[in-house]
């Protein structure tokens, strides 16, 4: 009840105070937030360094490491066997012109299955080649050698390079100097003949002389 003169009866207040609701506060758990994410950093890099410092696992084999047999001879126009000179025209070839180099076949000279020494009955020819080339100090020479198609790519071009070793051995002997001629496989590429018959796999095991310079 109000007075005449303004004031409050019966003990009533004055005036009413209103105290305002505080804000609510985020500063502990931004810094809760703050600290977790440093934590996963933390961990993240550490499984990156453990990565790094195992040493990568080399699995490659043995028979990977090796390089396979290399095939290097090539014999050009090898479609047929008559398509090769015969060692026979390497004499008129030396005395000639003509432009090196040049590929002749042997025309008596094959090898018997799995084997590189040369048959007593193919050795006059190669003492012809060896007549011929002492007459001709300059010459230098490749010698092919060729298996069938029969047997490992790999073995087959260790067969050959064996037979054209051979070769080389057989022309040393009879005084051509070993530095003069150099030796390559053919493995199984290029065969002359077929390699479905006994008779094609024969001509098939061969070797070829290559003049390589004057």
């Amino acid at each position: 009840m109000v007075s005449p003169n303004g004031d409050y009866r019966d003990g009533a207040p004055s005036h009413i105070h209103i105290e305002k609701k505080k804000g609510f506060n985020w500063l502990p758990w931004l810094l809760l937030a703050l600290g977790i994410l440093a934590l996963l950093l933390a961990l993240s890099r550490c499984d990156r360094d453990d990565a790094a410092a195992v040493a990568p696992v080399d699995n490659t084999t043995a028979a990977e490491a090796t390089p396979p047999a290399e095939v290097v001879a090539t014999t050009p126009n090898a479609n047929t066997a008559t398509a090769l000179v015969g060692t026979s025209g390497l004499g008129g070839y030396l005395a000639g012109a003509e432009p090196t180099p040049r590929t002749f076949t042997f025309e008596k000279l094959n090898f018997d299955t799995a084997k590189s020494e040369i048959r007593s009955e193919d050795a006059a020819e190669v003492n012809e080649v060896a007549t011929t080339l002492t007459q001709y100090p300059t010459t230098r020479i490749r010698i092919a050698g060729y298996a069938d198609a029969r047997g490992a790519d790999a073995a087959n071009a260790a067969l050959g390079k064996a037979r054209a070793e051979s070769v080389k051995a057989a022309l040393a002997a009879k005084g051509v100097d070993a530095n003069r001629i150099e030796t390559v496989s053919g493995g199984e590429n290029d065969p002359v003949d077929t390699n479905a018959t006994d008779d094609g796999r024969f001509e098939n095991r061969r070797t070829e002389l290559v003049v390589t310079a004057r």
